[in-house]
């Protein structure tokens, strides 16, 4: 996986709440055997009408907005446990997805894959998609090694939580074999004892 430190990257605002993994990425797309080209099919029901044409009214669609972030409603990545919605996220290109809540679940898959899920207030989330309103081409600062996301227009920073390990498996860009690999010397001096 790829490291992850700081981001300073416009958002792609979602605010939809209950997006569930099937609207992430639909069903009959998960005949695939490598994680590769699942971002193209990455909310497709919703991008794409049903002769395969892009609907316009969709965010994704929408080249004003781009970046590596998404922000998305309350309750993101519920339903299904499939990992292929974390897969499809990164293949697009997110890095960071923020919401007010995460399915368990899901929160794990993207931590999994090298996505970081933020956790923001209600209060909060609703300033990030204020801010995009005001200006679409706004950036906003994430920071892993602080944990804190930050509107940059106002300078607002909100703090987030992570679980210690996961945490330095994304800065380090390990998955858990990875991990695991990296604490070879230290395995092997102990099962020497």
């Amino acid at each position: 996986m790829k490291a992850f430190t700081k981001i300073n990257s416009p958002a792609v605002p979602l605010p939809i709440e209950d997006v569930d993994t099937d609207q992430i990425i639909p069903a009959r797309f998960l005949k695939a055997t490598t994680r590769d080209g699942f971002g193209d099919n990455l909310f497709r029901d919703w991008r794409f009408d049903r002769e395969d044409q892009p609907k316009q009214d969709f965010v994704l669609n929408n080249p004003t907005y781009g970046g590596e972030v998404l922000v998305a409603g309350k309750n993101f990545g519920c339903g299904s446990s499939r990992e292929h919605a974390a897969w499809a996220i990164g293949d697009y290109g997110f890095r960071v997805v923020v919401s007010s809540f995460f399915a368990d679940i899901f929160r794990g898959n993207a931590l999994n894959n090298g996505i970081l899920p933020v956790v923001v207030s209600p209060a909060y989330l609703d300033k990030i998609f204020q801010a995009i309103e005001a200006d679409p081409s706004t950036t906003f600062t994430v920071s892993l090694e602080d944990q804190y996301f930050q509107i940059d227009a106002t300078g607002e920073r909100a703090a987030f939580e992570i679980d210690p390990y996961k945490k330095n498996c994304l800065l380090k860009g390990y998955d858990d074999i990875d991990y695991l690999l990296s604490q070879r010397a230290e395995i092997e001096a102990y099962e020497k004892v």
